[in-house]
């Protein structure tokens, strides 16, 4: 296996135009040669336009990013900032920062302004060319984020809706519509979770070309150093996949989560044919009659894209998002409680409402502290307590999620994330005014949320409830499992005197359930696999196999499928109509 990573020497997004007599120059912060102490936040791309710089200090402003740039002519520029303030009030805007150009700080403090993403002026300033020198100056360390830097000689505000800001940029890099660089394999498989690795494990032993594309810095999804999950469920007939990727047992949360990075991306280098693409972001499906010809993804700091074109694809983002763009059927909710029967009398609405709603397994953000044996002092954060309340903690376990009927966790995700921020910094700015807690400190806080629930894709077999209940046993079963159901709901729904930030579980203990492999493809799709949480099921269906050691389970099945497909040159559902006995003696 190989890891393709950027090159050293990073191409920062900037262009000239004279046409109108003006020289204007967009540089891209995702872009910055020198990150400092700031992140590189993507997750949120398809809502706000770009990966962006993220300045996440846990209280303690972050290190200075830094690039150079050469302008097009010296002269008088002004300069917009695009940026958000994200928890305006009656306060001092959180996410601070100024902006320096050639050592000098413009005076102007930014991400101040309206809770959504803008462009803020910064002010007008001669500058001496041609080298340039930009520096982010963080001033809080709470989440100050930047996701461009536009100078230009004349005072013109740069778009600032979404398509009209996408079709700007695309005309300032002269981006074209089809990539620069492109790449053939058997199987791309987007997403590198433990669904993604385990289907390219399978694919790759079988023989297969595999690309992974994936917009992280590390595999494993929820079970990387990033988020820390532990991975939970039963192995089954997988194991010896399954576990060159899971996790040991430690607590949510844990900095032990690191040592199975190391265990996992030491196995996939095992696999010469399977190369995987760190810190690339796909962005859209190519389809032909119902057929994906290729995905495109860009490089989340470069900008530099690349076209991937196979005969097969395995969504496996968690979101869909490969189907979602490719025209795949799709569910997103909670069904009313007829539509499959799926009623629990005992808990009623918590279960399976009589109105089907929005209202999905939430999203966490986990965090921890640590004892300095000494007091460590922590900032004010007004801008927090409206969110917190009087709720005080010092560590966050799976229960501080947040789901809300008027919410969508992917189109909502970048408010679902800051929420939990504030329910974080202001729970625990309450526990550091108790005696106990005068010594601690934040380790940890997590910033990218682990969902639970989203999209889920429509397969020839919609999985459901009843399936766990009764045990039913497919002859077209590829996974099983034996945790107990369990459906996630905010505790405020069941007291009103509970912050809106921690959830509960309902559990439904069963034997044992399969999953089938008509739930692993695409309905109308016809060469799109799908593992992982946005596999074919109902919202209450999801409740038992959305662990890491199922979905890894359904990950092998599609690996495996996907080299039969090869093998007889047929699509996911002819694996079902005529070699299903085949995939499962591959399986078992």
């Amino acid at each position: 296996m190989k890891f393709l990573i950027p090159p050293i020497i990073f191409l920062l997004a900037v262009t000239a135009s004279c046409g109108d007599k003006h020289n204007e120059l967009l540089v891209e912060a995702e872009s910055f040669r020198e990150k400092g102490g700031w992140l590189v936040d993507p997750q949120f791309t398809e809502q706000m336009g770009s990966p962006y710089l993220l300045a996440h200090g846990l209280g303690n402003p972050v290190e200075d990013a830094s690039t150079s740039i050469t302008i097009p002519a010296t002269g008088k520029y002004h300069i917009w900032v695009r940026t958000k303030n994200w928890a305006a009030g009656d306060w001092e805007a959180p996410g601070r920062f100024k902006l320096a150009v050639n050592g000098n700080e413009i005076e102007s403090i930014l991400g101040t302004g309206d809770e959504t993403w803008y462009w803020q002026y910064a002010g007008k300033i001669p500058i001496k060319g041609p080298a340039v020198k930009i520096e982010l100056k963080d001033l809080t360390g709470f989440e100050g984020r930047c996701d461009a830097i536009y100078l230009s000689t004349k005072k013109t505000e740069p778009p600032a809706g979404k398509d009209e800001l996408s079709s700007w940029r695309k005309k300032l890099h002269g981006e074209a519509e089809i990539p620069e660089k492109s790449a053939e394999f058997d199987l791309v498989i987007a997403g590198g979770g433990i669904a993604g690795c385990a289907a390219a494990i399978a694919a790759a032993e079988q023989g297969l070309q595999v690309a992974i594309v994936h917009d992280r810095p590390v595999l494993g999804g929820n079970a990387s150093s990033e988020i820390r999950v532990h991975t939970e469920g039963i192995t089954w007939k997988s194991d010896r996949i399954i576990s060159m990727l899971n996790t040991v047992w430690w607590p949510n949360g844990s900095p032990e989560a690191a040592k199975d990075d190391t265990k996992r991306h030491t196995n996939m280098a095992r696999y010469d044919n399977i190369k995987i693409f760190l810190n690339w972001r796909a962005y859209t499906a190519n389809t032909t009659d119902g057929i994906i010809t290729s995905i495109d993804a860009r490089q989340t700091a470069t900008g530099e894209r690349m076209r991937f074109s196979a005969p097969l694809f395995s969504d496996c983002t968690g979101d869909g998002w490969i189907g979602y763009w490719a025209g795949a059927g799709y569910m997103y909710g909670r069904e009313d409680s007829a539509t499959y029967n799926e009623n629990w009398a005992e808990h009623g609405e918590l279960w399976s409402p009589a109105e089907a709603d929005n209202k999905v397994m939430g999203s966490s953000v986990l965090w921890r502290t640590y004892d300095a044996g000494i007091p460590v002092s922590f900032p004010d954060v007004p801008w927090a307590m409206d969110v917190a309340g009087d709720y005080s903690a010092t560590t966050g376990t799976w229960k501080w999620e947040f789901s809300r009927n008027d919410l969508h966790q992917i189109e909502d995700a970048e408010y679902i994330r800051d929420h939990m921020l504030k329910a974080i910094y202001g729970s625990f700015s309450n526990a550091k005014k108790k005696a106990e807690n005068v010594n601690l400190g934040l380790e940890w806080v997590g910033y990218l949320v682990g969902k639970r629930e989203s999209r889920r894709l429509k397969g020839d077999y919609i999985y459901t409830f009843n399936d766990e209940k009764n045990m039913t046993e497919f002859p077209d079963a590829v996974a099983m499992e034996t945790r107990t159901v369990d459906v996630h709901y905010q505790q405020i729904e069941a007291d009103s005197t509970k912050p809106d930030f921690l959830s509960e579980a309902l559990y439904y203990k069963v034997d044992h359930y399969f999953i089938p492999y008509r739930s692993l493809y695409s309905e109308n799709i016809g060469n799109l696999f799908m593992a992982g949480r946005c596999f074919s099921c109902s919202h209450v269906g999801l409740g038992g196999p959305r662990v890491m050691h199922t979905t890894g389970q359904m990950g092998v099945a599609v690996g495996y499928a996907a080299s039969l497909c090869k093998k007889y040159n047929t699509s996911p559902r002819g694996i079902y109509e005529n070699h299903i006995d085949e995939l499962r003696e591959l399986i078992y």
